[in-house]
């Protein structure tokens, strides 16, 4: 069922999971903040799952406002997170 939601989702974001999962197992990453837009908050705990089932890691989700990639939650050091990823509706060009 969690795999049929995923590719769901999938459908209309290209949440590069996958790559996601690659970078988490490469640097060893045991604590992971996942950052959301408003519009991806829902499926927040399914993208979350999907991910700690995958890997060896801790997900945590931040709900709270997100204005940009350059807005990064100043609690990531108190969480003791390794890794932070950031959802978005657009791609970037670099």
């Amino acid at each position: 069922m969690q795999k049929k939601i995923i590719d769901e989702i999938n459908k209309v974001y290209d949440l590069e999971i996958e790559r996601i999962i690659k970078e988490i197992i490469v640097k060893k990453a045991k604590k992971v903040l996942l950052q959301f837009p408003e519009g991806m908050k829902p499926y927040a705990t399914i993208i979350s799952e999907e991910i700690e089932n995958k890997t060896k890691t801790k997900c945590f989700i931040w709900l709270d406002s997100c204005f940009g990639a350059c807005d990064v939650p100043v609690e990531t050091e108190r969480l003791g997170v390794d890794m932070i990823i950031q959802f978005g509706h657009s791609s970037w060009n670099n």
